[in-house]
Order: structure tokens, then C-alpha cells, then sequence
């Protein structure tokens, strides 16, 4: 007679969250606008603005950009402001800073909106591990809101899992 192996991961109620889920899909990119500037450090108006007015910004249809100046130039903020005008009939969302930056703006955003009464009152476990990138502060944001409705709340696998809060 031999031992039947039980899966009791999948028999449990434990339920996963998967961050990776809700990444927003679409192309990233980075828009540094150190060119514009005279020899990259001197923000001279009316040579940017012809920069910008000469820029194909047909090329952001559809995507999620972030605008930088990676030169250590001092950059006017009316100058990014200018930019997302050019942009923003053509990009999905638009940030000053880096890609890291971008994608913490869309997780905000996801999460804020996220409608989360599936989960009340049931053992929750955060998935660690993902193949996309996943911004550190979005882990955060997800456990402040499932906290005050969860049973529990784990991070990791369910095989190898860290508690991090039970509701008494």
C-alpha cells in the first residue's frame, strides 16, 4: 500500500496576490533632453523650443514616458512642463524621472484603484518572486490595503512563506 501524496498548498484557503498581474502593459521610455541643451548643460529658450517643436512625438503613440536630463544641468521646470505638452496627446501617462520612477507612478495608480473585498477576511499571501518588474514601494502600498480586510497576511511562496500580520 503505498502513500498518496497530498498537495495541501492547493487545499488550503490560502489565497496568492500576484503583483505581476496588474502591471500595466506598454511600451516604457526614458526621454532625456540633455540634446536639447546647449553643449548638454545650458537651457537656452529658444533653441530648446525649436528642439522641441522639430521632435517626432508621434513616436510616443501609446507609450508610458519618463522625462530626464541625465547631464548636471539646471533645467527650469516649465521646461518638463513644456515637453508633457508635446506629449501628452500621444502618451498613456508621463513622469519627470527615471524608468524606476515611472513604474512606481502606474503601481500607485493601480493600486489606489484596485477593489480588493475578494480578499476580506481570507489568508492572503503576497508573491515575492516575479519576472516583470515590480517596483519595491508597490509591495508596501499592497499590504497597507489588504491589512485592515485580511485574516492574514504572508509574503513569499506558499511552501516557504513570512508571516507578516494576523487579525485577532
Amino acid at each position: 500500500m503505498a502513500d498518496e501524496i497530498i498537495n495541501r498548498v492547493a487545499q488550503s484557503k490560502l489565497v496568492t496576490f500576484d503583483l505581476e498581474t496588474y502591471y500595466p502593459e506598454g511600451k516604457r521610455v526614458q526621454l532625456d533632453i540633455k540634446d536639447w541643451l546647449y553643449e548638454g548643460l545650458i537651457l537656452r529658450e529658444k533653441e530648446f523650443r525649436a528642439a522641441v517643436n522639430g521632435h517626432s512625438w508621434e513616436n510616443y503613440q501609446n507609450t508610458y514616458v519618463a522625462i530626464s536630463c541625465s547631464s548636471d544641468a539646471i533645467v527650469p521646470g516649465w521646461a518638463y512642463m513644456l515637453v508633457t505638452t508635446k506629449l501628452q496627446p500621444f502618451a498613456k501617462k508621463i513622469v519627470q524621472g527615471t524608468l524606476e520612477q515611472l513604474e512606481t507612478v502606474l503601481y500607485q495608480e493601480v493600486i489606489d484603484s484596485l477593489e480588493v473585498s475578494e480578499f476580506e477576511g481570507k489568508p492572503v499571501i503576497i508573491k515575492g518572486c516575479s519576472k516583470k518588474p515590480v517596483p519595491p514601494n508597490a509591495y508596501l502600498w499592497i499590504t497597507a490595503k489588504l491589512q485592515p480586510i485580511v485574516k492574514s497576511l504572508m509574503y513569499g511562496e506558499a511552501c516557504s512563506s513570512v508571516p507578516l500580520f494576523k487579525n485577532k
